[in-house]
């Protein structure tokens, strides 16, 4: 049996990798049905060497350039699983440390039938990390698959390496529409979000992680935060990476207020000074991590700010007399108190940002004169059935 399959490949200045994958995979593929999608978001002339190879190229070979590298390469591969000519897709890196030589395993695993996803892995009998480079990397590698899998043991106890970039997947079995792709880990994504109708059945083929030929690496420590950031966020949902960072913020308001107070300051400006520290910290992290997609057709920038600081300053405010209330009557620490009144504000914040600072732009009422349907009400409920009610793991 030959199931016919695009191979997806995104990119980002792989330029002097193409002729070599495109020959490697056609060769791979000899016989079968089978196209290779590129999914560009280069800034060299990458988009021009795909074209001149796939002039001559033995098999069909399309490229689609992106001006937005919206969700990064994970975004980057979802357009490829929208845009594929096939069900079965194969996600594979442009940089050729995915050797396309392992295409037939990946797809004569997937022919026997139990299986609508096959990841290469580099943690099975047979595979090799060798092409991490460091020993560093390599750590970094495994302390990260561990903590995934211990977050997901239900959907990942089949998987070993459930951050693998190279991998076979039954597009018919996903639910693509419902993926959120950010940063690198799109395997994670489909494994954990994309089976919501059915568990996702995994198997794995040994992969041997070959060496860079050309360009750098794009890990990074931002990815490293943008991958923790989304692990929060498919586990918890965007609530719990609020919660995630308003925890960091309460750490760090009661780290301060201690630290203040311990120098003889006294808690009630403790407490102010500590509030407007996390207000400002708590704004960035959200903007980068909770809000990300929702600020792009939120209002702007400084609006953002102005709203988000100015309802966190009232709330402090109200906070703040509440905390010393407890500490004067209830003869409790001031640091017990202050925590205890973070605590209880959390849902406010959260719906107040979800609602107000982060909703759409108000929409032009149609020439009729009607207002928009888009109401609070219906907001707050579309909120807390999307984001406090459906966790990453069912």
């Amino acid at each position: 049996m030959s199931v016919p399959v695009t191979v997806i490949v995104p990119t980002f200045n792989e330029r002097d990798n193409i002729a070599e994958l495109v020959a490697r995979t056609a060769a791979a593929l000899a016989g079968s049905p089978a196209e290779i999608l590129f999914v560009d978001d280069s800034s060299d002339d990458t988009m021009d060497e795909i074209a001149r190879v796939a002039a001559s190229a033995p098999l069909p070979v399309r490229g689609i350039h992106r001006d937005r590298n919206t969700g990064g390469l994970s975004g980057a591969v979802v357009l490829g699983l929208a845009e594929a000519s096939h069900d079965v897709c194969i996600v594979m890196d442009g940089d050729l440390q995915h050797p396309p030589e392992l295409l037939p395993a990946l797809l004569a695993r997937y022919e026997e039938g139990d299986a609508d996803v096959v990841a290469a892995s580099r943690y099975i009998g047979g595979g090799d990390s060798a092409g991490l480079g460091t020993v560093m990397r390599f750590g970094v590698s495994k302390a990260a698959t561990a903590i995934t899998k211990a977050m997901f043991l239900r959907r990942l106890w089949r998987s070993t390496d459930p951050m693998t970039g190279f991998f076979l997947v039954d597009r018919s079995r996903v639910e693509v529409n419902t993926l959120r792709p950010q940063g690198f880990k799109i395997l994670l994504e489909i494994l954990v979000r994309g089976g919501e109708r059915h568990d996702l059945r995994i198997a794995e083929v040994p992969l041997e992680f070959g060496t860079r030929r050309h360009g750098t690496s794009k890990a990074s420590l931002r990815q490293g935060a943008t991958f923790l950031a989304h692990l929060a966020r498919l586990r918890f949902g965007k609530m719990g990476l609020f919660a995630v960072i308003g925890g960091i913020g309460a750490v760090a308001n009661i780290g301060i207020m201690w630290a203040l107070t311990h120098l003889g300051m006294d808690y009630v400006l403790a407490a102010v000074i500590g509030a407007a520290a996390t207000i400002i910290g708590n704004f960035v992290l959200q903007e980068l991590f909770v809000f990300r997609e929702e600020r792009h057709l939120a209002s702007r920038l400084w609006v953002r700010f102005a709203s988000s600081v100015s309802f966190n300053g009232v709330e402090a405010a109200l906070r703040i007399p509440v905390m010393a209330f407890m500490v004067e009557t209830w003869h409790i620490s001031s640091v017990i108190a202050t925590a205890i009144s973070l605590v209880v504000a959390f849902l406010a914040r959260f719906l107040f940002h979800a609602l107000v600072v982060y909703a759409p732009r108000r929409q032009r009422a149609d020439a009729a004169g009607e207002p928009p349907v888009d109401t609070a009400a219906l907001r707050i409920a579309r909120a807390i059935d999307a984001e406090a009610m459906r966790p990453g793991e069912l």
